[in-house]
């Protein structure tokens, strides 16, 4: 009877699942296998990457000039062999290692001597290679069904080399195979040496199944003679694009990559990635398989190396326990057990719940006003009524806000009423202190019945930042008169938790801290979101606790699609994780990834936040995102305004966006091949940013705002940027009390302009829902009022000077006066240079008929044949 590996993994392996099968009913007579990059695979990106590891292995032991660095070394090992093989003339192209040794120069080899520089290179590539678990599960499979095997492989290693590289406990099947070399047989398999093969096995070419993972000389030659063969890809290409991203290359002979380390060249994570997602069978929709492979080539080994961090960190300290503040808590619980457990660590992780907005409210100091300002400023979200809400109040306890129970908190006018109705009056200040000691006593119950104060050790792991939590919790304990003080383990914190290191806190981060390295901590600071969504629990944010310490959660952001793609992308996490356990269990040396990989894990979350792929930003950006503040208003990554502003942004205007403009920006560049290529190109610092601004003296779109008391207020400007479609965007934010208009000189210089659409969203009349105000409809411009510029119909207008602007009658059209609001603009403009006595385009009212032709020249011609048409009538008008 034959038997099968259907219980093992490798039964469901999207490659290698069908090979089983055939090795079970026996419809292959020999299994033919590849050397490399399939039964064994190198710690590092690329073969010739394990010369740099060498160089420096040679160097430390003293048989490699000094002044011979790794990059220069590499280049030369590769030369060499190219050289070797030139030289080879009539006697075919192979060669051996130390004919390849022999091409070095004599100044290298003589000092030491060819067998031991051979000797060291073979020794590197022992301790660098790897075993293939699923092909070595393959070659179990084969061998309990008597089916023979072979390998058969392109190499310069001789059969000693090779017998010592094969040496593993996990390959006993293959001690009695039979090897078939290039250098050997003086052709390789692209060249003759399958004709060998079959000839020596005595074998039909369809009894041979081959596996390799060259596409030329494992599959299409060896299929042209009728062998049966499975290409096994190494990397397929979309996550090359992945790999191209984080600025690495798959090209051997390619650019030396700094980020190899010389001790453990790249821990594996490149092969590794690309075999979990290669033995993954894809998933039936798209958008959850590009959300299943996001999870696990790019967030799996970021938070694979981070939980192993942590549970060495522990291990190291002593610490027995850590908690895992929620929601991020169930899954890095979950990862860092895991981690313990495959290293042999008594380390235990435990969720708990704690949120930012919970220890901020059981820590304000009630009796101090500036306390209190600073608590409701970051609640832009909230109306009136639900901070209340959240902090235990009535309408009635705070008469002063009855009518204002429906404004936002988006303008200083608000908090300030806020703060001061909460403050003024003693029993106020009494009433706000009574609730932040009731959410302080619901807190420390909640963290006593969990465990989480039954020792004096008291360690948070956290995705970071600024620590915040870290810091409230510890103003919480002092004031309880419990004499803890937390330490916080984070993936990465920015410049923000320094508070937390002058209280003489322990704070670390794996891949950054206080802001180090800067390209992270950026990256990560500016588009946090996206990984918080992407690893949180599905259950809402912790709002408060019940008076017996259950936590009161917030809605659920997102979608049931939403969702369904976080969970994959979670199972994609796990499906690495697990994948790098295997490896950890078979091999005591296996590297620790908090040993010197966070460099390299630190490139692939950046690389992805800047630089997402369009598949990525297509599933990704529909997501929404919880303010996690005590709001229950949530936000897509992708805000529908600027979806459709796209066309015109520019790469510098990416970075000009507000954080609540958009989450992710890098989203919008994906978007757009050309946009997402120049995008890429200033994340690799290819290209200066000023190389998308305009040549001379910059301009910029400038707002002011005009209130009721018919006073005009200067907010904020834009630099105007043309891009590579011709346009130019701006978005600009203001706040202010009763805004009854908002002018905008667009171009910020003498022009002609294209006003495709005009979009204000406004908080008006303290209606917490936003208003939609759009103008984009030539009866839409017929409203505006036109200060120092001319409207020539349907959507052009001619700016003549630098401050000349378009009004926007906001409360009119919104019913109520403005508190708050974001305008962006999609435009085309020709600039034009500063105006003299002479003709002017006609206004549109007066002449209509020229207005009609002047359009129909736009956008016939562009903004050239306006200009020349508009210098036609201006020569016949002086002419009459």
């Amino acid at each position: 009877m034959a038997k099968t590996s259907a219980e093992s993994g490798i039964a469901r392996h999207a490659q290698l699942g069908t090979v089983v099968r055939m090795i079970a009913d026996r419809s292959c007579s020999v299994l033919s296998l590849d050397i490399f990059d399939t039964v064994l695979w190198r710690r590092v990106p690329r073969p010739t990457d394990l010369f740099t590891v060498l160089a420096a292995r040679l160097r430390a032991t003293g048989q490699l000039p000094g002044w011979i660095g790794d990059a220069a070394f590499r280049r030369m090992r590769i030369a060499a062999e190219q050289l070797a093989r030139a030289r080879r003339e009539s006697m075919g192209w192979e060669v051996s290692l130390f004919d390849i040794w022999a091409a070095m120069p004599a100044a290298v080899v003589d000092p030491v001597g060819l067998e031991e520089l051979v000797a060291a290179e073979v020794r590197v590539e022992r301790e660098f290679t790897v075993v293939d678990l699923d092909i070595a599960e393959l070659i179990n499979a084969a061998k309990a069904n008597d089916i023979p095997l072979v390998l058969v492989s392109d190499t310069y290693f001789t059969a000693e080399h090779l017998a010592l590289l094969l040496d593993r406990p996990e390959l006993g099947p293959l001690e009695d195979a039979r090897v078939f070399r290039s250098h050997q047989h003086g052709a390789d398999k692209a060249r003759g040496l399958w004709d060998v093969v079959l000839a020596e096995l005595g074998r039909t070419a369809s009894q041979v199944l081959h596996i390799g993972d060259n596409l030329v000389a494992d599959h299409e030659v060896p299929g042209e003679l009728g062998l049966r063969t499975l290409h096994y890809q190494r990397v397929d290409r979309e996550f090359e694009r992945v790999i191209e991203r984080e600025s690495e290359t798959l090209d051997s002979f390619g650019p030396f990559g700094d980020l190899v380390d010389p001790a453990h060249g790249d821990f594996g994570l490149t092969t590794l990635r690309a075999r979990t997602l290669l033995s993954h069978v894809p998933e039936s929709s798209a958008a959850v398989e590009t959300a299943w492979r996001y999870g696990a080539s790019v967030i799996g080994p970021v938070l694979t190396g981070f939980a192993e961090w942590v549970a060495h960190q522990a291990h190291e300290a002593g610490t027995p326990v850590v908690w895992c503040p929620m929601r991020e808590g169930e899954l890095f619980a979950a990862m860092i057990n895991k981690a313990a457990e495959a290293r042999g660590w008594a380390v235990r992780a435990r969720p708990v719940w704690l949120s930012r907005h919970v220890v901020t409210v059981a820590t304000l100091d009630a009796t101090e006003p500036e306390a209190v300002r600073e608590f409701l400023r970051p609640r832009h979200e909230l109306t009136v009524r639900q901070l209340l809400e959240t902090l235990h109040l009535h309408p009635g306890d705070v008469p002063a806000l009855v009518d204002s129970l429906d404004a936002m908190f988006d303008n200083d006018g608000t908090i300030t009423a806020v703060c001061t109705a909460l403050t003024e009056t003693p029993h106020l200040r009494n009433r706000l202190s009574v609730m932040v000691t009731a959410t302080r006593e619901r807190l420390l119950r909640s963290l006593r019945e969990a465990g989480a104060l039954d020792s004096d050790q008291l360690t948070i792991v956290d995705i970071g930042w600024g620590g915040t939590i870290q810091l409230r919790l510890a103003e919480l304990l002092h004031r309880a008169g419990i004499d803890i003080k937390p330490s916080g383990l984070y993936l990465a914190t920015n410049e923000r938790c320094t508070p937390v290191l002058l209280a003489g806190l322990r704070v670390e981060g794996y891949l950054g801290q206080a802001g180090h390295p800067r390209d992270l901590t950026a990256a990560v600071s500016r588009s946090p979101e996206i990984l918080e969504q992407s690893i949180n629990a599905l259950c809402g944010s912790l709002i408060d606790f019940t008076e017996d310490g259950e936590p009161v959660l917030g809605p659920v952001a997102g979608t049931a699609s939403q969702n369904t793609e976080r969970r994959a992308v979670q199972d994609g996490i796990h499906a690495f994780q697990d994948n790098w356990h295997r490896y950890v269990a078979t091999d005591k040396n296996w590297p620790l990834l908090s040993a010197g990989a966070a460099p390299r894990l630190a490139a692939i979350l950046t690389a992805v936040l800047r630089t997402p792929t369009a598949r990525e930003a297509s599933v990704l950006g529909n997501w929404q995102h919880d303010d996690n503040f005590g709001s229950a208003v949530v936000t897509r990554l992708i805000p529908d305004d600027l979806a459709s502003a796209i066309p015109y942004l520019s790469p510098n205007d990416l970075d000009d966006l507000h954080m609540r403009d958009s989450f992710w920006p890098a989203l919008l560049a994906a978007s757009d091949p050309k946009l997402g290529a120049a995008a890429r190109a200033l994340a690799a610092g290819a290209v200066d940013p000023e190389v998308f601004e305009a040549s001379g003296e910059p301009f910029a779109t400038r707002l002011r705002f005009l209130d009721e008391k018919g006073t005009w207020h200067d907010g904020p400007s834009r630099r105007v940027r043309i891009n590579h479609n011709g346009l130019s965007f701006a978005r600009l934010g203001f706040v202010g009390d009763d805004i009854t208009h908002i002018s905008l000189a667009l171009p910020g210089k003498p022009a002609l302009v294209r006003v495709d659409w005009m979009e204000a969203r406004v908080i008006a009349g303290h209606d917490p829902v936003p208003k939609i105000l759009r103008w984009d409809d030539p009866a839409d411009f017929a409203e505006l009022t036109f200060a120092e510029c001319t409207w020539l119909g349907g959507n052009l207008v001619e700016f003549d000077l630098n401050y000349s602007a378009v009004w926007l009658p906001l409360a009119a059209r919104a019913g109520a006066p403005i508190s708050s609001g974001v305008v962006t603009i999609g435009f085309a403009m020709l600039p034009q240079s500063t105006p003299t006595i002479g003709p002017k385009l006609a206004a549109a009212t007066p002449r209509p008929r020229i207005a009609d032709r002047l359009v129909a020249q736009y956008r016939t011609h562009g903004p050239v044949g306006v200009i020349a048409g508009a210098a036609r009538i201006a020569a016949r008008k002086l002419t009459r």
